[in-house]
């Protein structure tokens, strides 16, 4: 940025004065959230995201320096909730990714669960045996066991949107992440193996700065 389009010292002062009103504002919305859906709550962090982003470019803009915090914005996480504030009902949205690791070791757990009924052939291929083994288990058993399936564990995340009323019965079977809206995002939970390389990657620059 050229000197002429520096901000000057007033509107750097400035910004961070709107950090502190916008931390207040937070802190004061925290204190008082009517509970994990609050509104007041979502807004006070997006402003307060907002205005610590504002001072950091122009503290960074006039004086060459940089917070040493950062605020996650609209980018890095998810929009601002506008959901009802009293949900009626709720969708639980799952996704968990798996590599078929051992594809032997699944046709032969599959084997297994299929020889327990006398009217059904074994599963012969990866796609049969999945059938037979997620139609038997629940996936939260297949997750914590997926190992002994000869799967290996990806990325997953789950979902809780809120709605105003339960949909009609069958209303979205058809398509039963379509509706899947992120502005109705009560919570979420994410977990990766890159969240693991981040934090390995935080200790080795922190041994090295050592």
């Amino acid at each position: 940025m050229s000197d002429a389009a520096q901000p000057t010292a007033a509107e750097v002062r400035a910004a961070a004065e709107a950090v502190k009103t916008a931390l207040d504002r937070h802190l004061a919305a925290v204190e008082g959230r009517t509970g994990d859906d609050d509104t007041a709550v979502y807004e006070a962090f997006n402003a307060l995201a907002a205005a610590a982003e504002s001072y950091d470019e122009l503290l960074y803009d006039r004086y060459d320096e940089v917070t040493p915090f950062e605020i996650p914005g609209a980018d890095d996480g998810l929009p601002p909730y506008a959901g009802p504030d009293e949900p009626h009902a709720l969708s639980v949205l799952i996704r968990r990714d798996y590599a078929v690791a051992e594809p032997r070791r699944l046709v032969a757990q599959a084997r297994r669960v299929a020889d327990l009924d006398p009217d059904e052939d074994g599963p012969r291929t990866t796609a049969a045996a999945l059938g037979v083994l997620f139609g038997e288990y629940e996936p939260d058993e297949i997750a914590s066991r997926h190992k002994d399936f000869g799967l290996e564990e990806g990325d997953s995340t789950l979902w809780v949107t809120a709605a105003g009323d339960l949909p009609e019965p069958g209303e979205w079977l058809a398509a039963p992440f379509e509706q899947a809206d992120p502005e109705r995002i009560v919570c979420r939970f994410d977990i990766s193996s890159v969240f693991d390389d981040e934090d390995d990657e935080e200790a080795g620059e922190a041994a090295v700065g050592r």
